[in-house]
């Protein structure tokens, strides 16, 4: 956890000082393509500083109050720079089209030499960013702010060339719609992964008709009903579920066993391992007693 804080701050740190480089350059050259790398960054440095504050709360201990601490953490800061990432895409894109009618001149000197900045720092940030990207959806989404950075700074230098050796002003345009159109289904596919944590909804890879199937299979499981299944964090999934066994497990000491296989198959059997599950034992006239519908 500690690495992965020190690779967001390392990133944090590059892009806010090509922030304040970008900005001059945008004032320079008034590109658009510019314009919008630097509204990205300003998004990517807002984006790594929510990162380097939720990968500090995460490491915070479990209370009474927060019986999971604050793992929930990663996945609010990764909604929010989804969300900020979708805005500034959707800017850009009608930006873009208002500059294709009425293109400005832009100086593609001085356009090239920002966008190279720009690409140098960048790459800087996703090979620190990269070895942590998978760790969970925090450091995901700031891995992915960063490569749209790069892609912005990409653009820029192609913008340029293309002015510099045609004059068609209309490529600095190009270039941001081309961006803001790489944009978008990221900060979806992002945000879309970041609610359905958020609605505790299933865990991708993990098909709860196959794990009823297989619960059903161990000894003296009758009956298995209110599965449920959810991910805290990224690397965190949970399941409960009501299990119905025969009477006779019940007085002949046998449910400490079954309980073992139950948890061991949640745990081993699947590709999504599921160690934190909670399982209600009980015999069939338990449910007589039971008021909410059952799945």
């Amino acid at each position: 956890m500690e690495v992965n804080r020190r690779r967001l701050l390392v990133a944090f740190s590059i892009s806010a000082t090509l922030l304040l480089i970008e900005i001059i350059g945008a004032a320079i050259t008034g590109s658009l393509a510019l314009i919008v790398d630097v509204g990205h960054l300003l998004t990517d440095v807002g984006g790594l500083a929510i990162a380097l504050l939720a990968a500090g709360l995460m490491m915070r201990p479990a209370t009474d109050r927060r019986t999971w601490g604050y793992a929930r953490a990663e996945v609010i800061a990764a909604s929010a720079q989804a969300a900020v990432l979708f805005s500034v895409g959707l800017f850009v894109l009608v930006e873009g089209i208002r500059r294709l009618l009425s293109p400005p001149d832009v100086p593609s000197d001085s356009l090239l030499v920002f966008g190279i900045i720009g690409l140098l720092g960048n790459l800087i940030s996703i090979i620190v960013l990269a070895g942590g990207r998978s760790a969970n959806l925090n450091l995901r989404a700031a891995f992915l702010e960063v490569v749209n950075d790069g892609l912005g700074s990409l653009g820029v230098i192609v913008a340029a060339i293309v002015i510099a050796f045609t004059g068609w002003q209309r490529a600095d345009s190009v270039a941001g719609l081309i961006i803001g159109v790489l944009i978008m289904p990221r900060a979806v596919r992002l945000l879309r992964e970041a609610i359905g944590v958020l609605m505790e909804s299933t865990p991708p890879g993990l098909d709860l008709d196959a794990v009823r199937r297989h619960l059903l299979d161990v000894d003296h499981v009758h009956e298995v009903h209110d599965l449920h299944a959810s991910q805290i964090s990224t690397g965190l999934p949970v399941l409960t579920a009501h299990i119905t066994l025969d009477a006779q497990c019940f007085s002949d000491g046998h449910t400490p066993q079954i309980l073992d296989q139950l948890q061991a198959c949640v745990a081993d059997h699947f590709a999504i391992s599921i160690e934190h599950s909670t399982f209600q034992l009980e015999p069939s006239t338990h449910r007589e007693h039971e008021h909410v519908p059952h799945t």
